[in-house]
């Protein structure tokens, strides 16, 4: 019989992979298009109250972020919040860095923020332009998140541009947090040009985070930052008063266990033995944070270099260093969701896709019945 059940459990992977596929499909089919299709039909309330209908589109956003979250939950891949309280900036402007292992880091960060009430409604993603052009991608324009170009010959106007976004959209929006990472890309993918830079430039090698990129935090810091100063501009003056600078930095280093990263794929067919991803914050306040442009860079070159030992002492231990790297730290603590509201947004996103299908129907025989 103790033979016989691995080969069971193997067999029943399969039947499930396929029902998660097929429910994950059917859920970006009812979700995404009826987001899209409220933001047209409220629309007009953007040109009345456009405050009205961004704190709208935010709940809506939430709400689709909460699928995505379902995702990696209902497959047994939970996270595990460790190190400072983050209580005291969930209100506030803050500035979220990570570091970037795989596809699987933004649907777990937004597994853990979703169960915070007002961080998804109020936070701005800065991605990569490709994503864009996945299913999602027309969600994330309409939210008005950025996305920024890859490429060495791109980045300088790529920091341009960000600094633009934050002026037009991140403060007019009112948006709160924002989530970057600073290297710019996947670890895996990352490693060998890293090190290979981190050599001609007599910089530490790393092999759990890479070499991070300190472009986009500069023109964070020094468009939204406690630093910024005065001008006659009615934007960036909104962006000085001290309620809407940038309030907080929350580092978050992310671990898989064994150091075996999850991906997309992995979350969607769910085949992987169920497991806990742990997430380590440090929290500073951002006026503490260097402004001059080189002691900014060594601030978060030592982030990472901090990352890099903490994570190594994760992957030996299985624990993180949390004394030594947190004044207060608070226990261990599951991220638990909520399968009633998981269960009330399945519903409202069905009813809507169905109030829209018979919209359309109506008005298609209407059209019809015009021409004829």
């Amino acid at each position: 019989m103790e033979m016989i059940k691995p080969i069971l459990e193997q067999i029943y992977l399969v039947p499930r992979a396929i029902f998660r596929l097929g429910f994950i499909i059917v859920n970006n089919a009812y979700c995404v298009p009826t987001y899209v299709v409220w933001m047209i039909l409220l629309s007009p309330l953007r040109k009345i109250n456009p405050e009205t209908f961004w704190k709208i589109e935010g709940y809506f956003f939430h709400w689709l972020l909460a699928m995505v979250s379902m995702w990696s939950w209902s497959a047994g891949y939970d996270v595990v919040e460790v190190g400072d309280d983050i209580s005291d900036c969930l209100d506030d402007r803050t500035l979220v860095l990570a570091n970037h292992q795989s596809t699987a880091d933004v649907p777990l960060l937004m597994a853990c923020f979703n169960t915070r009430k007002n961080v998804l409604p109020n936070l701005m993603w800065i991605m990569d332009s490709l994503f864009k052009y996945t299913n999602f991608g027309i969600v994330s324009v309409l939210h008005q998140d950025f996305f920024i170009k890859s490429g060495k010959q791109k980045r300088d106007q790529s920091v341009q541009d960000l600094v633009r976004h934050l002026l037009e959209s991140y403060i007019p929006r009112c948006r709160k947090w924002m989530v970057l990472f600073p290297e710019g890309g996947f670890l895996r993918k990352r490693r060998a040009v890293s090190q290979k830079y981190a050599q001609k430039n007599n910089l530490p090698i790393l092999n759990n985070v890479t070499l991070p990129r300190i472009g986009a935090l500069q023109a964070i810091i020094n468009t939204v930052g406690p630093g910024r100063p005065s001008n006659n501009n009615s934007i960036i003056e909104e962006s000085t008063n001290t309620s809407q600078k940038l309030a907080w930095i929350l580092d978050i280093t992310i671990a898989y266990p064994n150091g075996e990263p999850l991906d997309l794929k992995t979350i969607i067919f769910g085949h992987k033995a169920p497991c806990k991803t742990t997430f380590f914050y440090r929290l500073y306040p951002c006026k503490d944070v260097p402004q001059e442009n080189e002691a900014m860079s060594k601030w978060l070159f030592d982030r990472f270099e901090e990352k890099e030992r903490m994570l190594e002492t994760f992957y030996k231990t299985g624990r993180f260093p949390v004394d030594s790297y947190s004044s207060n730290p608070t226990q261990p603590q599951l991220v638990a969701q909520d399968c009633l509201r998981f269960l009330i947004l399945h519903l409202f996103f069905i009813t809507s896709t169905y109030i829209h299908v018979q919209m359309f129907l109506a008005a298609y025989d209407y059209y019809h019945y015009l021409i004829n």
